[in-house]
């Protein structure tokens, strides 16, 4: 039987991922079963990242979780996936991908696992932290694994369209199907429904993947890790806390001490023999453009999710099961989009068909700045699916731009370091349209606070949906008119808010079709100047 170990470049060691299995099977079946695996990976990393939206009430309910704690349920999972993804993807290519990989799976079900189990919200928020720790190892390892199994460009952008897709359409999925759960199931299975995704992707992964490492063993610089950890945490707190709280002591603390850990950060790695991060991908302007592209189509996105889903479930009164339901459009748009996109890029080249995609969404968005409280569905369902066939469209091809421009041996630092740019993209898209429409909502609710209890008017103007919650204890008629004034504010912040996401899709657009290259550097001049 032949040597099972082969290499793609002579930069990066790869090996068989069985004892049976030759170069020529790992070329042809076997890498499809092993990207199924990745595309499971993704899958359920996306699914958890947005299934809380429609739990919330549940678990507050069920654990009698505060406020506060209900947000660190939420921002636990983003606050350590952000920070650990820098030393996630060097750690995998000093030790290898697929075995990186696989610890990361079995950290991510375990915590699945415990998260179904656990009755305090204290138990719930380390769960979820330590959820987000094996997302962060996750997503790197799968995307720098991609360009092992499809070495050939036409390939390997299949592949990406596939697992991007799995990863995206996972997102407007996740409160979908926690409605559906909570509905039918009691709430701990949104968390033990990972545990065998993950034990079928561990076997496909250990069967299907090869391993693969960076031969020069390079030193993890763990003073890097420290700075960059603690510095995205602090800054990605401050924009999570920042809509709630404003710019009081500890928010803007917390941001100030995040840009000085950066920025030592970013000292370090010039002048290191061993850096966490190589800073010459950002000469070249495939890698930086790409980036940017996946980063502000990823905020749109989250930001329009984080709009949209209580106005469907509160304002207009659909259950959990429907608000899921009716992000339907979008998840269908988003695969018909990434089948385009695949198509398009190929042929008319990602400098056009990544600024198309965002203006497409920006047409979405004009649409869904149509909407009013007495809307029908049908607008809201033709802005989704605008919107759906522009995210479909951009972020495979954003993904794939990044990728070929990495040296094999660069690949799981590249790919964390884009990821962690398009977690910050996802974080301010929360915040910075939260923040727009929380002004513009408190702005627009009037005088209909006057006369209220302390407690019931700041329940008010904290959100809509504690407006909804007072008008339900005050008489019929003033109740009415507090849940209309309500409505109404959040429909005109939401709005403002769309606009404001719309905007940033246009200047992305323009930006990315004035800089963006024409072709890409192979990937032995990623560090090297994209040409045009």
């Amino acid at each position: 039987m032949s040597n099972p170990r082969s290499a793609l470049s002579d930069r990066t060691t790869i090996e068989s991922p069985a004892r049976s299995a030759s170069p020529k099977s790992l070329r042809s079946a076997a890498r499809w079963w092993g990207l199924a695996a990745l595309t499971l990976s993704f899958l359920v990393v996306g699914l958890d990242s947005n299934i809380l939206i429609t739990a919330l009430p549940t678990l507050s309910t069920k654990l009698a979780a505060s406020t506060s704690q209900l947000q660190w349920i939420t921002t636990a999972y983003n606050l350590v996936w952000a920070g650990l993804l820098l030393p996630m993807g060097t750690l995998g290519d000093k030790f290898g991908r697929r075995r990186t990989l696989l610890a990361g799976l079995v950290l991510f079900g375990v915590a699945s696992a415990g998260a179904s189990l656990v009755d305090t919200a204290g138990g719930l928020i380390a769960m979820r932290a330590l959820m987000g720790a094996g997302a962060a190892v996750i997503m790197p390892m799968g995307m720098a694994i991609l360009p092992v199994l499809f070495p050939a460009d036409a390939d390997r952008r299949r592949a990406v369209t596939v697992t991007t897709v799995g990863a995206v359409v996972a997102l407007p999925t996740g409160p979908l199907l926690a409605g559906w759960m909570l509905e039918h199931f009691s709430w701990g299975w949104i968390f033990l429904i990972n545990a065998p995704v993950v034990v079928l992707t561990l076997i496909g992964v250990r069967l299907f993947v090869p391993e693969s490492r960076n031969p020069a063993n390079p030193r993890l610089d763990w003073p890097g890790a420290v700075l960059s950890g603690a510095g995205i945490v602090a800054m990605t707190y401050a924009i999570i806390q920042e809509p709630i709280d404003g710019w009081n002591g500890p928010v803007l603390g917390s941001l100030l001490a995040g840009v000085v850990l950066v920025a030592a950060f970013l000292y370090r790695q010039r002048r290191t023999a061993s850096p966490l991060i190589d800073l010459k991908l950002f000469s070249n302007r495939l890698f930086t453009w790409g980036t940017i592209a996946f980063a502000v189509i990823s905020f749109a996105m989250a930001g329009v999710l984080f709009l949209l889903t209580p106005f469907l479930q509160i304002v207009q009164g659909s259950d959990a099961q429907g608000t899921g339901l009716r992000l339907l459009p979008m998840i269908g748009a988003m695969l018909a989009g990434a089948g385009l996109g695949e198509t398009f890029g190929a042929k008319i080249g990602v400098k056009y068909v990544i600024p198309a995609s965002m203006t497409i969404g920006a047409c979405g968005l004009l649409v869904l700045a149509q909407v009013h409280v007495g809307s029908g569905y049908g607008i809201v369902a033709l802005g989704l699916a605008l919107f759906g066939v522009g995210l479909g469209l951009g972020l495979p091809l954003a993904a794939d731009t990044v990728l070929s421009t990495l040296s094999e041996h660069q690949a799981g630092m590249g790919n964390a370091l884009s990821r962690t740019l398009q977690s910050i993209g996802v974080v301010l898209g929360t915040a910075v349209l939260g923040s727009v429409l929380n002004d513009e909502y408190r702005s627009r609710l009037g005088d209909i606070r006057v006369g209220l209890p302390n407690d019931a008017a700041a329940a008010v103007e904290e959100n809509v949906a504690g407006a909804h919650a007072v008008a339900d204890t005050l008489p019929a008629r003033l109740g009415t008119a507090l849940m209309h004034a309500a409505d109404h504010a959040y429909t005109h912040g939401m709005t403002q808010a769309v606009f404001t996401c719309l905007g940033v899709l246009i200047v992305g657009a323009i930006l990315t079709l004035l800089f963006l290259p024409r072709r890409s550097a192979a990937p032995a001049e990623a560090g090297l100047p994209g040409h045009d």
